[in-house]
């Protein structure tokens, strides 16, 4: 079952890095409503390749950390550091499944944008997900 879990986790950490580095590259495919905005009349603040580049890293990085803490890919990570990292991950993705109460997350006010509406039906949920994925995967672990 962990194996199964974590399989998932970074197949979905891997589609959204891929997504980020198509972006950070160039790529206009899936960047409507990807990013809040106050109204639907104000343009995005688009972040640029560098942070983009960041993001897809990281989003990758998170899904390896799942293969190797499964020993799917064996590599030796101090127990400190692999306690952490779960607790670090899910409590990241439950925070920004909450939101900041105002663009995004369960609670946001802003709701009638794109991003709001892409946010309400997808990135939060997908974010309780993950979380709730990550507590599973630790308890099996």
């Amino acid at each position: 079952m962990a194996k199964i879990i974590a399989v998932l986790l970074f197949s979905i950490f891997l589609f959204l890095s891929s997504v980020h580095f198509y972006w950070a590259f160039g790529g206009k495919w899936g960047t409507q409503g990807v990013y809040p905005t106050p109204d639907e009349n104000t343009p995005p603040r688009n972040p640029g390749i560098f942070a983009t580049l960041v993001v897809a890293i990281a989003l990758f990085a998170f899904g390896v950390f799942y293969l190797i803490e499964t020993k799917m890919i064996n590599v030796e990570l101090s127990p400190d550091f692999s306690e952490k990292g779960f607790w670090l991950l899910s409590i990241t993705f439950a925070l920004r499944a909450l939101g900041d109460f105002k663009y995004f997350g369960f609670f946001k006010k802003i709701k009638n944008t794109k991003f709001g509406q892409n946010d309400t039906k997808y990135f939060t949920p997908l974010c309780l997900i993950i979380s709730i994925l990550s507590v599973v995967l630790m308890l099996l672990n």
